[in-house]
């Protein structure tokens, strides 16, 4: 699974991609999670609000940090 925590790194950025690795170890999880700040890739990707994450291609969320919930049910 790749799951992509988008956004410039900001504050929920930054909140968001930890709390993804935590939840991603905590369910040990297969997941390759990558951080991607760069606003081109996020635009091709269809993200135009941050943070946001986006697994396997897929956009989950945009424009808030989820909940630790939200990110476990995504991981399963």
């Amino acid at each position: 699974m790749r799951v992509q925590v988008m956004g410039p790194g900001c504050a929920n950025c930054t909140k968001l991609e930890k709390m993804v690795k935590e939840v991603a170890a905590e369910t040990g999880a297969d997941v390759e999670i990558e951080k991607v700040t760069d606003f081109q890739k996020m635009a091709m990707a269809g993200v135009f609000s941050t943070p946001a994450v986006v697994i396997d291609g897929q956009i989950k969320c945009s424009g808030r940090v989820p909940s630790r919930q939200e990110i476990l049910a995504w991981l399963k």
